[in-house]
């Protein structure tokens, strides 16, 4: 059974390794890294092939200048988006692989899929392709993996498939690197060198993975991801999602030293307020934000600043990670929760849909769901409770289409669809699938 004060185990299930340029082990097979905030960081441009210095972004960007300068004009969004999404997932190194995004067109053909989340800024913290944007040019942040990106875009809505730009929030070394007054800071590391100047590179913060992370209280980084977001909707990306927008769960927490975060308001508080500044710089804009699957039936931030009521009233969609593989040995009971798709994803789900109902209807909210023997009392989706649930977010999961604690088949995928039909009935709005290998083998 998953404690409740029990602390999210990011990057910590003991299957993940980084191995090598974009490469990590997952049940003992070298994959090509695209991992979301719920199974560990991004590792595809952490090592030599992918460098993590300036000077290699530098290199890359040159080497594709002359395919960006022949780019495709900016597009327009997709002009009949699906009301159901079924989306997979790309990396921003897949998506400049002809062959990869063939593989979703094709799928997309034969009705599989009809929407496709690609990286934006992956967690390494770099921009995939050259922006428009001056300020953020900049910052010397992009390494191009997607040399003519509004040409992808013209190329995936031409098949007639949505497309969804992801961005990560917080966890930034290359942002930490070139702005370090945006990131978090080390006690310890200012205590070596007898100062802390927050515009020291030095003395920024990093988690257990040796990764850096920036402010979340951080206006300026705020203005930077919102940035990202308007750039990607200008070229004609139907939607823009954001990851890792929480604090940071592992490392030497007690060292850090926040820039802008006082330390007295609450975590969630400065989150919420996130969401609310991303609403107001993309007022038209459909915006997407990743969560723990844990905020469906967990009432406390999961001391990282994550409630799922921040979220709702300012995003178009809530999309809680709620892979099977990731909740704790004796979740509702079950040794291995992972063997269980079904159950797992529509006990979220039912607990994400309570949660919603209670805030459309100023109910108290839902009591903690963490007991083998507990049950969510899921409330019936009528015409009355959609018109309720209308100004708020839509529920949209992430469901697992990986091998973590079970090798996983085209079959325990459909059955995690299931669970999330049946979980939200008639407010069930779609799907988006992770697998980190971005072949889907094991679709049909």
């Amino acid at each position: 059974m998953l404690k409740k004060n029990a602390r999210i185990a990011i990057g910590g299930l003991g299957v993940l390794l980084i191995i090598g340029a974009g490469a990590f082990l997952l049940g003992g097979r070298r994959v090509v890294s695209g991992t979301n905030d719920a199974i560990g960081s991004e590792v595809s441009a952490l090592s030599s092939s992918s460098s993590s210095s300036v000077s290699a972004s530098s290199s890359a960007a040159a080497g594709a200048s002359v395919l960006a300068a022949t780019d495709d004009p900016p597009q327009q969004p997709l002009a009949n988006p699906p009301a159901i999404i079924r989306a997979a997932y790309l990396t921003s190194w897949s998506a400049g692989v002809p062959e990869r995004v063939n593989n979703i067109i094709r799928l997309a053909r034969e009705g599989t899929i009809n929407a496709v989340v690609i990286d934006i800024k992956d967690a390494s913290g770099y921009l995939a392709y050259r922006v428009s944007d001056p300020t953020l040019a900049a910052y010397g942040t992009t390494q191009v993996r997607i040399p003519r990106i509004n040409a992808l875009i013209k190329e995936l809505h031409d098949a007639g498939i949505y497309v969804i730009g992801r961005i990560t929030a917080f966890q930034d070394p290359v942002l930490a690197r070139a702005r370090p007054a945006l990131a978090i800071h080390s006690s310890v590391k200012a205590h070596a060198t007898s100062s802390l100047d927050f515009n020291d590179p030095k003395t920024v913060w990093t988690d257990d993975r040796n990764l850096a992370w920036i402010d979340p209280a951080s206006q300026g980084a705020w203005a930077y991801l919102a940035a990202i977001g308007k750039d990607a909707a200008a070229r004609g990306f139907d939607e823009v999602n954001y990851d890792y927008v929480r604090f940071p769960s592992n490392g030497d927490l007690a060292s850090m030293v926040f820039p802008s975060w006082n330390g007295r308001e609450e975590k969630h508080l400065v989150i919420r307020d996130f969401f609310k500044y991303l609403r107001q710089q993309l007022p038209h804009e459909t915006i997407s934000v990743d969560l723990f699957g844990f905020v469906t039936v967990r009432t406390d931030d999961l001391g990282i600043g994550q409630k799922i009521e921040d979220a709702l009233p300012y995003v178009d969609y809530v999309c809680p990670m709620a892979y099977p593989s990731l909740y704790d040995p004796g979740f509702l009971g079950y040794k291995n929760p992972a063997l269980y798709p079904y159950e797992v994803v529509k006990y979220s789900m039912e607990g994400g849909l309570a949660r919603l109902a209670a805030l459309a209807n100023g109910t108290t909210t839902p009591a903690d769901g963490y007991t083998a023997s507990s049950s969510i009392k899921t409330p019936v989706v009528n015409d009355a409770l959609l018109a309720a649930l209308a100004p708020y977010a839509k529920l949209r999961p992430w469901l697992q289409a990986f091998d973590l604690h079970a090798v996983y088949t085209g079959a325990m995928v459909d059955q995690e669809i299931q669970a999330t039909k049946d979980a939200l009935g008639g407010a069930f709005s779609g799907y988006m699938l992770w697998d980190p290998t971005n072949n889907y083998s094991m679709l049909p």
